[in-house]
């Protein structure tokens, strides 16, 4: 969408170093193509469906050219039907296949919860693990330039309460190719959670396939005073952070979950055991999110490793606006981390 573009354009690159040193340099769009086009060719049962993924953008490059290198048989275009779609790809699941389903906004996948949450995440469970269910949902979440209320959402909380569902959230180009080859190896529902803000960040990203298991987290900074645990785009955020807070004497380790479900408990109370300090950092609304569940883990099993009270820096309760002003109101960002880890360290 034109607006989308536009605030995606306006973002400029941003390099992230990742967990290899290959020399080849690829953006988180470029290597989710790679990761489907890979996929594809290795499995004949992969196949990949959604609304505009034949449509000239491709779903910001990321689908661009697999129909005509695969065919419409195993790359096609859908209705607007978000539930029904969805209960097509759990079926077709069912029956063997790895179906990678696209929802091109997180919003409107709150339309297929039915079909996720009521089937697709129960049937393995309900047949006694006798029936697997390979499926691979992508979605895009997270704002545009004036998206406003309804496109602009972030619910991978809200999704973390469904039993069955595992959620991916990459946040480096090695990671999105990682993870979603993983996802697809899955034989369980995955949620793969793509920040439209990310698609032109660059990193280093192998060309042979590899996988990267859900449930994996990684330090994308070493630190001593601070543990931040980021998610999704706000690693960018923290990572920005961890530089502002260097320059004032404060050692922050930045903590990638990578996925949130699992989350990755050993690392974040690995890091937490070193500094003493944790902030939790996530792209959903502050209550009943991913932060709220990092902080209830680590007040559960590593309370006695905490020398200040834990801060979470989230967007606040209230519908996204539109108002180019009130969006950045609205969004937390690397001066909101650095506010809140020196307020917190003060406690």
């Amino acid at each position: 969408m034109p607006w989308t573009t536009v605030q995606v354009e306006k973002l400029g690159e941003f390099f992230i170093r990742g967990n290899s040193d290959s020399g080849r340099i690829l953006s988180y769009k470029d290597a989710l193509h790679e990761a489907t086009d890979q996929a594809l060719a290795r499995d004949p049962r992969v196949f990949l469906l959604g609304e505009g993924i034949d449509d000239p953008a491709g779903v910001f490059g990321t689908t661009k050219g697999l129909q005509e290198k695969y065919g419409k048989d195993r790359v096609f275009d859908t209705p607007i039907c978000e539930n029904s779609l969805t209960g097509f790809a759990a079926g077709a699941a069912m029956a063997g296949l790895r179906p990678i389903l696209i929802h091109s906004r997180m919003d409107f996948l709150i339309l297929s919860l039915d079909q996720l949450a009521n089937h697709a995440c129960k049937w393995n469970y309900m047949f006694a693990g006798k029936v697997p269910i390979p499926l691979v949902i992508r979605t895009v979440s997270a704002r545009g330039w004036g998206s406003g209320a309804q496109h602009s959402q972030c619910v991978q909380g809200m999704l973390m309460s469904v039993p069955g569902l595992k959620i991916a959230a990459p946040a480096t180009p090695y990671d999105a190719k990682g993870l979603l080859i993983g996802s697809i190896m899955d034989d369980n529902p995955v949620l793969f959670v793509e920040h439209r803000w990310l698609y032109k960040t660059t990193g280093d990203v192998p060309e042979p396939l590899y996988s990267i298991p859900l449930g994996k987290g990684a330090i994308r900074r070493p630190g001593t005073d601070l543990t931040i645990v980021a998610v999704s785009y706000m690693v960018v955020e923290a990572m920005k952070a961890a530089e502002k807070l260097a320059a004032q004497n404060i050692s922050a380790e930045v903590v990638d979950l990578r996925s949130i479900k699992p989350i990755d408990e050993a690392i974040i109370l690995g890091s937490l055991a070193k500094t003493g300090a944790l902030l939790v950092t996530d792209t959903g609304n502050i209550t009943g999110g991913v932060a709220s569940e990092v902080a209830a883990m680590v007040s559960e099993k590593g309370f006695s490793l905490l020398k200040h009270p834990i801060a979470r820096v989230c967007c606040p309760d209230c519908p996204t606006p539109a108002s180019d002003i009130l969006e950045k109101a609205y969004y937390p960002d690397s001066d909101t981390i650095c506010a809140r880890a020196l307020e917190m360290l003060k406690q």
